[in-house]
């Protein structure tokens, strides 16, 4: 069979999705209002919080969701469905609605970073895709943040489309990675599709392809003189890559009254050749030309090479951040957490585990972030019934949730309802943010969490706490089932 030149995504979804979906129409089933929440249990690294991502991809499928031909006769092949039901599928749209944590938001385990309200056979078939869309560029947009924070202020772009998996883990990734706030990206097609803003100048086959190095950067000065970035370490670079680009920059750029140019390291002692460099670049009256740094860098080798003293303007940070190479999971889950019945009753659900990690936390719910009126600082996050409001004109007192006894008062604080609607009966009511826009969003919610909880090591554990009406529901249903 030939493969099909643009593959449906729709039919990208765990088998077992089908299999239940076809018996809750068998048995009547496949209208049940259903409640799910996307959220993962646990922060990768180690870190105080992670970053929501891959909403607009998750947006994309849903409004493209449905079942072709070629679809209806694969499904037909495995020989397990009745007609009656390829026929539904035939017709078969997203009705639901959906509420979501806005892209670029940091998030905390146990919160939900989406919420299905769907009937019960579509709000299971999507459970793949929100969980890989969210997933994978939630764990990416985390992982680049923590470059980001590592490299204080400087440049910081993503290198990584040939180590990605997969060609959309390099174009996605990238988006992602420019959510958790890298400056740019080396992927063009990210750039095409998403705006991401893509560069880069040579490679050491470049230089390999002249009779001599100089005359390889001689000849990129001229070609692009307002983009002349050289790669100094092919050969030797104190001894023959550095003093090359300064001839060629004395050459070419001066007499244009270009001073904007730069050189990159790719390899060796990167904190002793960028020291080195500087200094040689600075006697040469090139203050302002920068240096770049590549070579499998992360947050932990930026932190490192600063502490070194090393002169960089600039980290190109590739496999270690498009893959999350240090914990390349992000772990986000999809479960049932409210059944409604005709009357529009909720009755909640719990899943109930010997991990405790595992036990998920029942019904409907609405998520809220209490900012201090005096510092504008996160100070907690708060799980409620769906039907609860908050008061914050009045003191609140709030607990942690796996520790009865831990409670905490909190005031003079205002309350901000996290999750926005995306959809409603199947049609699209959000505005979607331009990327940019989610980028700076996501660097202004990130400056109000504490320094305690963004450090690296050791982040003090912010609190995702739950009111009295939704623990009451929780242990109430572990108690009952338990």
């Amino acid at each position: 069979m030939e493969r099909k030149e643009r593959l449906n995504l729709s039919m990208l979804f765990d088998f077992y999705e089908m299999t239940m979906a076809n018996g809750y129409f068998r048995k009547g089933m496949q209208d049940r209002i259903t409640y799910f929440d996307v959220f993962f249990r646990r922060v990768p690294d180690k870190g105080g919080f992670a970053i929501a991502a891959g909403l607009e991809q998750l947006v994309d499928y849903i409004k493209n969701l449905h079942f072709d031909e070629d679809d209806i006769a694969y499904l037909r092949s495995k020989n397990l469905f009745q007609e009656d039901f390829l026929e539904y599928l035939r017709r078969f749209r997203f009705t639901g609605d959906i509420w979501a944590v806005p892209e670029g938001t940091p998030v905390f385990p146990g919160e939900p970073l989406v919420t299905v309200r769907a009937p019960a056979s579509q709000a299971q078939l999507i459970e793949t895709y929100a969980l890989l869309s969210v997933n994978h560029q939630s764990l990416i947009a985390t992982k680049a943040n923590r470059v980001v924070r590592a490299a204080q202020g400087r440049t910081v772009l993503e290198f990584g489309s040939r180590r990605a998996q997969g060609n959309d883990g390099a174009i996605t990734g990238a988006r992602a990675a420019y959510i958790g706030g890298v400056h740019g990206t080396a992927c063009a097609i990210s750039d095409q599709l998403y705006g991401v803003p893509a560069a880069g100048t040579m490679a050491h086959s470049w230089v390999q392809m002249f009779d001599s190095q100089y005359e390889a950067f001689k000849t990129y000065c001229e070609i692009y003189p307002t983009n002349a970035v050289l790669l100094v370490d092919t050969y030797n670079t104190l001894k023959s890559g550095v003093p090359d680009a300064i001839r060629a920059f004395n050459e070419v750029l001066k007499p244009l009254g270009i001073t904007k140019c730069g050189i990159r390291l790719d390899s060796g002692d990167i904190a002793y050749l960028t020291k080195e460099a500087r200094k040689m670049l600075d006697a040469a009256g090139w203050q302002t030309c920068t240096i770049s740094a590549s070579n499998s860098l992360d947050e932990e080798l930026i932190r490192d090479l600063l502490l070194q003293g090393a002169k960089i303007d600039c980290f190109g940070v590739g496999e270690r951040m498009i893959t999350a190479r240090s914990e390349p999971v992000f772990g986000g889950v999809y479960k049932l957490v409210a059944v409604e019945d005709e009357t529009g009753t909720i009755t909640p659900k719990i899943k109930i585990s010997e991990n405790v990690a595992k036990i998920t936390t029942p019904h409907y719910k609405k998520l809220f972030r209490f900012y201090g009126n005096d510092t504008g600082k996160a100070i907690a996050d708060y799980l409620t019934v769906y039907d609860e409001s908050v008061d914050d004109s009045r003191p609140l007192v709030i607990f942690d949730p796996d520790a009865t006894w831990k409670k905490k008062e909190v005031y003079d604080f205002t309350a901000k309802e996290l999750q926005v609607q995306v959809f409603q009966n199947g049609e699209l009511v959000y505005d979607l943010p331009t990327l940019p826009e989610i980028r700076k969003y996501c660097l202004e919610q990130v400056d109000t969490l504490w320094e305690e909880v963004k450090r690296f090591d050791n982040p003090h554990k912010y609190y995702v706490d739950l009111s009295q009406k939704l623990w009451d529901v929780k242990h109430g249903l572990l108690e009952k089932n338990g």
